[in-house]
C-alpha cells in the first residue's frame, strides 16, 4: 500500500522492517527487566505498605464505630436508668406528700374537735355561770321582796303590784 507521487515514486504508509521488530521487542524485554530488577520489589513494597495501612485504618475506624455504638448503648441504658430513678423519686415524692397531706388533715380534724370540745366545755361552763348569777339574783331578789312582804301587810293589789315590779327588776338585770 503506497501513495503514489508525481515523480512516479511510491511512498509507503505502513512498512514492517524486522529490524525495528527485533530492536522493539529487545527494548521492550530491556525495559521489563530493569522494571522487574529495580522497581517491582519497592513498588510492591509501597503497594503492601500502603494496603496495610488502608487495612489498618479500616480496623481502627471499625473499633471506633463499635466503641462508640458500645458508648452509646451504655449512655441510652443510663439514661433508661436515670429516667426509671427519676420517676421513683417523683413516685415516692409524691407519696410522701400524700402521707402528709393525710396526716395535717387528721392533725387538723384532731386539733378542731379538741378546739370544739373545748368551746362546748367553756360554754357549758360560762352557761353553769350564768345560771348560778340568775339564781344568786333571784335569790336576793327573793330575799328583798320577803323582807318588804315582812315589812308590811300586802293587800292583794300591793301583791300584784309587787310581782309586777319583781318581774321588772329581773328583766332588766
Amino acid at each position: 500500500m503506497g501513495v503514489t507521487l508525481a515523480a512516479g515514486e511510491t511512498l509507503q504508509l505502513v512498512n514492517i522492517n524486522p529490524d525495528t521488530i527485533i530492536f522493539t521487542l529487545i527494548n521492550t524485554l530491556i525495559i521489563f527487566l530493569l522494571y522487574f530488577f529495580f522497581l517491582h520489589k519497592p513498588v510492591m513494597k509501597i503497594l503492601d505498605e500502603r494496603k496495610e495501612k488502608i487495612a489498618n485504618e479500616m480496623k481502627a475506624a471499625e473499633d471506633a464505630q463499635a466503641e462508640a455504638e458500645a458508648t452509646k448503648a451504655e449512655y441510652a441504658a443510663k439514661l433508661k436508668e436515670s429516667k426509671e430513678e427519676a420517676a421513683q423519686i417523683v413516685s415516692a415524692a409524691v407519696k410522701r406528700a400524700g402521707e402528709r397531706e393525710n396526716q395535717i388533715l387528721a392533725e387538723a380534724q384532731q386539733e378542731a374537735a379538741a378546739l370544739k370540745k373545748k368551746a362546748e366545755e367553756s360554754i357549758e361552763l360560762e352557761k353553769k355561770k350564768a345560771i348560778n348569777e340568775i339564781k344568786d339574783q333571784i335569790s336576793d331578789i327573793v330575799i328583798m321582796a320577803s323582807e318588804k312582804v315582812c315589812e308590811k301587810e300586802i293587800s292583794k293589789a300591793d301583791n300584784e303590784a309587787l310581782i309586777d315590779r319583781f318581774i321588772a327588776e329581773v328583766g332588766k338585770e
